[in-house]
């Protein structure tokens, strides 16, 4: 059926007119009704009502609204709640967390109000206070009766503590872990590392402690959090230690509670930075059976800078292939000091670069003390080639000389025997992926600032950004495994312009999708979930069912059954 204008003399009519075939299939229209002159029906509203009318039966009419009715609608954003929703499930995070909870009486749903937490972690940061009300652009299934006080219980129940040193958040790492080993390896290779997170108030009874800050924030509390990722880059478990506890003391502790914690992992080696080194942990772990591979302070170890460093010996190439950059060339060549296996690392693009900038500095210290300036002894980088003279201050060209030798270069020590000096130097190339980890924790993640006071809540404010960065690190593998390489400000940008406008308007109740813009498609296309349709109804059962469709025979087909009939 359609709506035509008939034109009768001076007058157009609106007439409604249903097409259909004849007994000889030739097209033919029958006039069903006339709705009056044009000009009368658009001045009496007759085409509005119309519509409205119609509108009971087809969704899709109540776009076309008539502004005689009252008509709202609300927005949310649809998009991050569909990718996480469906990681969250098929990672087993919520059935842990809900397994976790038996026994366990709480009058909220604890699962809801962690996942809440962490997509607030993932997308906005920040303080938990804001998490209750960023909640209302957002559509998150099973989160409508959540209150603040709701997400807080949910992580100091995250922090709570199970037996002496084990809590909550431990367990439910560990079944994680189990649940998913089967999907890769297991912890052959582990990275590790540690980075300070600083607290605006209290730090809770132990973990706050004054420390060396990385923030540079010496006048607050802090505590130091380690993080272990395998071999693929998934976050496995993350620990926590007071402010005052220095790195190369976390070594040992972590590596004896993966051994205890991951008991089905007989063999395991751990990649750490340079600031892990200390003769006290490489032993501690050699007699724990414990193999490692750990960066060496070029500058304060004795037999690197006398000896190491100076040594000759053939280079070994390299080709280190990165997914979206071009591939570069490591140089590596393996020496022996006392029983210690030492692998020496150069790279020529990083070389000139440290030349250059050394270079710069020099040039801009010689200008600055061209000018009588005592203040840069305050100046950490240009503090290193100073030395001190009757009148003031002056370059130290042997130090600048001297500089030189560690251009592009850095030295490990292992105890892997297995592995040849360039798949160790490969192995620790990979240490990235734990930084990356932690920029990502003190930029993107926003931990900080961290206000509550009590231990518990602070273990769980930061395990919640922990699982955030595990859906994270889930879905930039799963764009990587389909060519995918977005950053993570774009995913988040045009995943929140995912949005559902819902109609309301006489009863009725529509949702119509906003365009996928960027890169929200193949996000979409990554994880394997559907796009919702442009428009869907949202109240359909309160619609008439359709009456089911009459087969219409022809008359040929009429005539010939009539006849069987007869026969029989």
């Amino acid at each position: 059926m359609y709506i035509r204008t008939k034109k009768s003399g001076r007058n157009r009519y609106l007439q409604i007119v249903r097409s259909y075939r004849d007994e000889k299939g030739r097209p033919r229209q029958k006039v069903i009704g006339t709705l009056g002159k044009v000009e009368e029906c658009q001045d009496e509203g007759v085409i509005d009502s119309l519509i409205a009318s119609l509108s009971r039966f087809d969704h899709r009419a109540l776009l076309i609204l008539t502004g005689k009715e009252d008509v709202s609608a609300d927005a949310v954003r649809i998009g991050p709640g569909l990718i996480f929703e469906r990681l969250w499930r098929e990672l087993g995070i919520g059935d842990v967390i809900r397994k976790a909870l038996e026994g366990r009486k709480f009058e909220f749903d604890v699962e809801r109000a962690i996942f809440l937490t962490v997509m607030h972690r993932l997308f906005s940061g920040g303080s938990d206070r804001s998490a209750e009300k960023w909640r209302r652009d957002f559509r998150f299934s099973g989160v409508e009766g959540l209150d603040l006080h709701h997400l807080y219980r949910a992580m100091w129940w995250l922090g709570e503590e199970i037996e002496t040193g084990r809590y909550v958040k431990d367990e439910i790492e560990e079944k994680i872990f189990n649940r998913t080993r089967d999907l890769f390896t297991g912890l052959e290779i582990v990275f590790f590392d540690t980075t300070s997170l600083s607290f605006e108030g209290q730090g809770g009874h132990e973990l706050g402690e004054y420390g060396h800050s990385k923030d540079n924030r010496p006048d607050l509390k802090q505590m130091v959090v380690g993080a272990v990722i395998d071999n693929h880059g998934r976050p496995v478990c993350c620990e926590l230690w007071p402010g005052s506890y220095v790195d190369v003391k976390a070594l040992k502790p972590v590596a004896e509670r993966l051994r205890k914690r991951f008991g089905m992992v007989k063999q395991f080696c751990i990649v750490a930075d340079r600031g892990m080194v200390s003769r006290e942990n490489m032993e501690a772990l050699e007699a724990s059976g414990i193999d490692y591979i750990l960066g060496v302070k070029m500058r304060k170890v004795k037999d690197v800078y006398n000896d190491i460093l100076k040594r000759g010996g053939r280079w070994q190439e390299v080709n280190v292939s990165r997914t979206y950059r071009k591939a570069w060339t490591l140089k590596v060549k393996e020496c022996f000091k006392a029983g210690q296996r030492y692998i020496v690392c150069f790279n020529e693009e990083q070389a000139k670069r440290d030349a250059l900038v050394r270079q710069t500095l020099v040039e801009s210290l010689e200008q600055a003390l061209s000018k009588g300036s005592k203040t840069l002894v305050g100046n950490r980088g240009y503090r290193k080639y100073l030395k001190s003279k009757k009148e003031g201050f002056e370059i130290d060209k042997h130090k600048v000389k001297a500089e030189a030798c560690y251009d592009g270069k850095w030295v490990l020590t292992t105890s892997l025997s297995s592995l040849s000096a360039s798949e160790v130097a490969l192995k620790y190339k990979e240490l990235w992926r734990v930084e990356k980890v932690f920029r990502d924790i003190k930029s993107v993640l926003e931990t900080r600032p961290i206000y509550h006071r009590r231990d518990e809540t602070i273990r769980g404010h930061v395990f919640c950004s922990f699982l955030a960065l595990m859906l994270r690190k889930e879905l930039e593998n799963r764009l990587n495994a389909k060519g995918y390489f977005f950053e993570w400000s774009d995913i988040c940008q045009d995943l929140e312009s995912l949005q559902e406008v819902e109609i309301t308007s006489a009863g009725s109740k529509i949702a119509v999708r906003t365009e996928c813009k960027g890169v929200c498609g193949k996000v979409f296309q990554a994880v394997g979930v559907a796009i919702p349709p442009v428009i869907r109804p949202l109240n359909e059962g309160q619609r008439p069912a359709a009456k089911p469709r009459k087969r219409r025979c022809s008359a040929r087909q009429e005539k010939c059954a009539k006849n069987q009939l007869k026969l029989l």
